[in-house]
């Protein structure tokens, strides 16, 4: 394929792209016509394939392949309204994983629809990266706080570590944090928050600041007491998450959060150096 086809063809898929409930979609009767298909039928039994191909991969097909109406005009210059379906990148890029490839256009469209894809899973990746480090960022500070105001109320450094760890055994169903450590693999010298998945990261956050308020709020001192609330708040806590059936002590390990961070900071160096190159070419 010439680069003016490439040129052109990126041209005709960038213009007929559009949002539909805030999503960035296309019309199937549009790129029908753009990867060369002349029936409507015939590439209605492309967007069929494409769906079996998306319920095999356990894609809600709704999600990414939604009916509409489009207006469209006849030989006799009227207008009447046919079934038009808004296809979403993902759903485009596997309409085209099920066409020709010995059609230019599907050719052009497979690399396309598989780039954009693929930009769109990396920008997803690095949201989930950055609320990850985030998460772990406030466990730090909810659990700094809570052994500030603990400390006011007669428990020092050691007592806390140890009410942080029967907070841990309550929230993981009786497993220790050493437990925990071993059964995801933690190294000795590294916190368990670290390798914990987010969504356990903001369980304990959760936790901890139930109990920085209770001690507050309730006037609690000494061990015993402040002890027994964190269990407490713990406990109430792994309730939450059995109720809508998350077994916090069950659940695969995380990506280590410094490594996360860094990789991140990495990204935002490139990302500023990359601007800087262009800046200086305007």
């Amino acid at each position: 394929m010439k680069q003016e086809q490439i040129k052109e063809l990126f041209r005709q898929f960038e213009e007929i792209c559009y949002l539909f409930n805030g999503v960035e979609c296309w019309s199937g009767r549009e790129l029908q016509n753009l990867l060369g298909y002349s029936k409507w039928d015939n590439f209605v039994n492309v967007i069929e394939k494409a769906k079996i191909s998306a319920e095999n991969s356990e894609i809600m097909v709704s999600d990414h392949f939604a009916d509409t109406r489009k207006m469209v005009s006849l030989g006799s210059g009227s207008k009447r309204e046919v079934p038009d379906l808004a296809l979403t990148r993902y759903a485009c890029f596997l309409i085209a994983q099920n066409g020709d490839p010995l059609k230019p256009e599907i050719a052009f469209a497979q690399t396309y629809f598989a780039v954009q894809t693929r930009k769109q899973e990396l920008i997803e990746k690095r949201l989930l990266d950055i609320a990850r480090v985030a998460a772990r960022v406030k466990l730090s500070k909810s659990e700094k706080k809570l052994s500030g105001i603990i400390y006011e109320r007669g428990v020092d450094e050691n007592g806390f570590a140890k009410i942080r760890s029967k907070g841990d055994q309550a929230l993981f169903g009786g497993f220790s944090t050493n437990d925990m450590k071993r059964k995801l693999s933690v190294p000795d010298n590294r916190p368990l928050a670290d390798f914990l998945p987010t969504l356990t990261i903001k369980a304990k956050d959760f936790a901890s600041e139930l109990t920085s308020h209770n001690v507050l709020d309730k006037d609690l001192t000494g061990d015993s007491q402040i002890s027994n609330e964190h269990i407490e708040n713990n406990k109430a806590v792994r309730k939450m998450l059995l109720d809508r059936g998350v077994r916090p002590e069950s659940l695969p390990p995380g990506e280590d959060v410094k490594k996360v961070k860094r990789k991140l900071e990495m990204d935002q160096k490139k990302i500023e150096g990359d601007a800087k190159r262009k800046t200086k070419n305007l």
